[in-house]
């Protein structure tokens, strides 16, 4: 093209060529159907979309499945899964790119739908919950069924009519959509529902659940292969037998229930047992009851017969005892008429003993042993008072041999303070300091004389005597 043509050409923004372009290929496909291979599938983003691409061997598309159109999807995309999906193929003007907007999804033929259960199906197992450990013992006799079918089909009826040929009970039916989209969410939180009433309440909370289900195509069961209701079933506290499809017919959730069976009449077998085998295996243990009783009793008047036979005769049991008692009815006349006698002469020795003159002996000697021990106290008592004055005496000549007084009749005097407290040197004395002194006849009280005009002189001390002198220079009391 020559430069003058190029020079002619429309000038686009980056914007309105996109619009156009999405424009140009939104008109010449709209709404396609495309099958590839699910690849960079992470989950929901945190929006709630889907972003991922479907690819074959050799090109790639990008794909997003808007939240609502996610939500309502029966198939769940999963990486590495063959689809067929339908949308509408458009362009992203943010990366230069076009894509599929996908409305509806599904596995591309049954290979895909087998290949996806058995992916989950080791998914579900590695996390234990198929595992044996799991699963419940079901009750013999439940007084309550839950039932979680759909309330217009004819599961629900041949349940009922089972159970009222075999044995009738309560039964509590929970409605669910048994296939579609909101299928596999609906019999989940039937589980879960039943699980949550109480054990008292208006509704009774059963004692067995069974989730139910005609035959069909695995797409038209494939809601109980969804994890909600595997995992549903699996954390059911209640008893569960699932009753899905026919005989052939496999689903998740027979792995995690506690009982399969492979028809919802057996579901119903399963559940009760047969109300006339009961009451006829009652009669017959009664029955059996009864005649090993009979035998019982029958066996021991046998014993008790043999034993009885082997026992003597009451005659010859109580013959030796007559004897010895006609033996003894003999001899009590004499025996008592013995024991009398033996008693009277008891009784006369011991009155003997008991004569008038030989009380008053008693009594005189009494006396004077009575006497004679008063006698005796009497002296001791006046023995411990004579012990008593003595020491008395000898404490008193004491006290008065240590007495202060004795000294100052020796010629010395007891000097104290206006206080009344002994004054044991001449330092202890202040000038003009009242003073008393104790002589042996009497006190006088003096006032204390300062020779110097700073401190009390003290006298000399007087010489003692010599021997043979006479006591008048004796001195103070404390040598001062």
């Amino acid at each position: 093209m020559s430069e003058a043509a190029l020079n002619n050409l429309i000038e686009w923004t980056v914007s309105e060529l996109s619009a156009a372009l999405r424009r140009t290929v939104e008109d010449a496909y709209g709404y396609v159907r495309v099958r590839g291979e699910v690849s960079g599938f992470k989950g929901a983003a945190p929006s709630g979309h889907c972003y991922f691409r479907l690819k074959d061997d050799k090109a790639v598309l990008e794909a997003v499945i808007w939240k609502a159109t996610f939500a309502r999807m029966r198939v769940k995309p999963e990486e590495g899964l063959d689809v067929v999906v339908s949308g509408r193929l458009t362009t992203f003007a943010g990366s230069s790119k076009y894509q599929i907007v996908i409305d509806t999804l599904e596995p591309a033929g049954i290979g895909a739908l087998m290949k996806l259960l058995e992916e989950r199906k080791k998914k579900l197992a590695a996390e234990g919950l198929f595992d044996a450990a799991r699963k419940q013992l079901l009750p013999f006799l439940p007084e309550t069924i839950g039932v979680v079918t759909s309330p217009t089909g004819a599961v629900i009826r041949d349940i009922l009519h089972r159970l009222q040929d075999r044995f009738p009970r309560r039964v509590i039916v929970w409605p669910v959509r048994v296939q579609g989209e909101s299928s596999a969410a609906e019999v989940a939180n039937a589980i879960r529902g039943f699980n949550a009433l109480p054990e008292v309440g208006a509704i009774a909370r059963p004692d067995i659940i069974i989730v139910a289900r005609g035959g069909g195509s695995l797409e038209d069961l494939w809601s109980f292969n969804e994890e909600i209701v595997v995992r549903a079933a699996a954390e059911s506290m209640i008893p569960l037998i699932s009753a899905v499809g026919h005989e052939t017919d496999v689903t998740l959730i027979d792995f995690a229930s506690d009982k399969r069976a492979p028809t919802p009449t057996a579901a119903a077998e399963i559940a009760v047992p047969v109300r006339a085998e009961l009451i006829a295996e009652v009669m017959s243990k009664a029955r059996r009851a009864l005649a090993c009783w009979q035998r019982g009793q029958e066996h021991r008047r046998t014993e008790l017969r043999a034993a009885a036979r082997a026992l003597p005769a009451l005659d010859q049991i109580l013959a030796a005892p007559r004897q010895r008692l006609d033996a003894c009815a003999a001899r009590l006349p004499r025996a008592l008429t013995a024991n009398a006698q033996t008693h009277h002469r008891e009784f006369a020795r011991a009155a003997a003993r008991l004569s008038p003159l030989l009380l008053r002996q008693r009594i005189v000697r009494g006396k004077e042993i009575t006497k004679a021990l008063g006698e005796r106290r009497l002296r001791c008592y006046r023995f411990y008072l004579d012990h008593r004055m003595q020491r008395v005496r000898s404490a008193g000549q004491l006290l008065e041999a240590f007495s202060y007084r004795k000294v100052l009749e020796r010629g010395y005097a007891l000097v104290r303070d206006d206080g009344g407290r002994p004054l044991r040197s001449a330092a202890a004395v202040s000038s003009r300091m009242r003073l008393d002194i104790e002589f042996s006849d009497g006190r006088v009280g003096v006032t204390a004389d300062d020779r110097d005009g700073t401190s009390p002189v003290a006298a000399p001390k007087p010489k003692r005597p010599r021997g043979g002198e006479g006591s008048g220079g004796q001195g103070s009391l404390f040598g001062a």
